[in-house]
């Protein structure tokens, strides 16, 4: 009677630590869905028709970036190499867009191995490995998504990304290098989804960058394009071999963003120091630009420029958004 006993307890114990085995760690939550962004009301025009030239005001760039960004001009985008680039993971989910993300999970255990985004801007698919796994070397390949891998912590995923291309922090004219590494948090409220990302760069960052998103879930699972068809074209607006820019001293629209926001040159020029509070201070004791300079003669009037500089046409719908 005493070794039946004995083994009933044994059975028991067993049972409870399949169990256990078997539960989700506490808190995390299920973003299986198809989630599309709040472009309308966040960081618009930003995050839609895109930034003015020049308007680098909250980026903590550093002087690498900012000759990068003063040197850009629109007509860059007309050139075949890149009509349909990708954009990279640190901006993706900045842009307009929609993402499908479901969970893999081992048949047998149940355990969460990854999760996985199908985001249909580029028709891209990226995997976020939850099962420990470790990061490839240094000389591994890059790619646009690099590689992930996420913990949960509470309710919240947290995911570190690395072994990304060369692509943008903002779309068009501040750069990012295939150095980055970037940590995203993903929290759920009800049928909302919060995305932040932090993203520190060796090369063009002297800080993090610190940008968030909200995603709204689509009640229908099966209001989703996946596609994103993307044909390179000769457009013909430049010489064969030459890349649209400009050299230093040549840009004409350096000042007009701020002479139109009534704010200081320098200001517009961005920096790790314009991001914090004190730096209005500062701000009041700077001249305001303006635009054209008195001495300097333009290619055509602040009026006529389009959005984004340069005197090009815009991009086309569907490309560099």
């Amino acid at each position: 009677m005493h070794n039946v006993s004995r083994v009933a307890v044994i059975l028991l114990l067993f049972v409870a630590v399949m169990l256990v085995g078997s539960i989700p760690a506490f808190a995390q939550v299920d973003l299986t869905g198809v989630w599309n962004p709040n472009v309308g009301d966040e960081d618009n025009p930003e995050r839609l028709q895109g930034p003015s030239l020049v308007e680098f005001v909250g980026l903590p760039i550093n002087d690498q970036a900012r000759v990068w960004g003063l040197s850009y001009r629109s007509s860059r985008l007309s050139l075949s190499e890149h009509q349909c680039q990708v954009h990279v993971v640190e901006y993706i989910h900045r842009g307009p867009m929609a993402m499908r993300m479901w969970e893999e999970r081992d048949p047998i255990t149940g355990q969460l191995i990854a999760i996985h985004e199908n985001i249909n801007t580029y028709e891209q698919f990226r995997t976020i490995w939850m099962d420990d796994r470790p990061r490839p070397s240094e000389y591994a390949p890059h790619t646009w998504m690099g590689f992930s891998t996420g913990v949960w912590e509470g309710n919240m995923l947290t995911v570190t990304t690395t072994h990304v291309k060369q692509g943008w922090h903002r779309r068009e004219n501040i750069p990012a290098s295939d150095e980055v590494t970037v940590i995203e948090h993903y929290v759920k409220h009800g049928n909302t989804l919060v995305h932040i990302s932090v993203t520190e760069d060796p090369i063009y960052l002297a800080e993090p960058l610190i940008k968030s998103e909200d995603f709204t879930l689509n009640a229908d699972p099966n209001n989703f394009n996946p596609f994103w068809p993307c044909e390179y074209t000769d457009e013909g607006e430049v010489a064969r071999g030459t890349v649209p820019s400009y050299f230093a001293g040549e840009n004409p629209w350096v000042a007009q963003y701020a002479a139109e926001h009534n704010l200081p040159q320098e200001v517009t020029l961005g920096g790790a120091e314009t991001m914090y509070p004190e730096y209005r201070a500062k701000v009041k004791s700077l001249p305001v630009a303006v635009h054209p300079p008195p001495a300097a003669a333009t290619p055509a009037s602040p009026a006529a420029a389009p959005r984004g500089g340069g005197g090009a046409a815009p991009a086309p719908a569907g490309r560099g958004q």
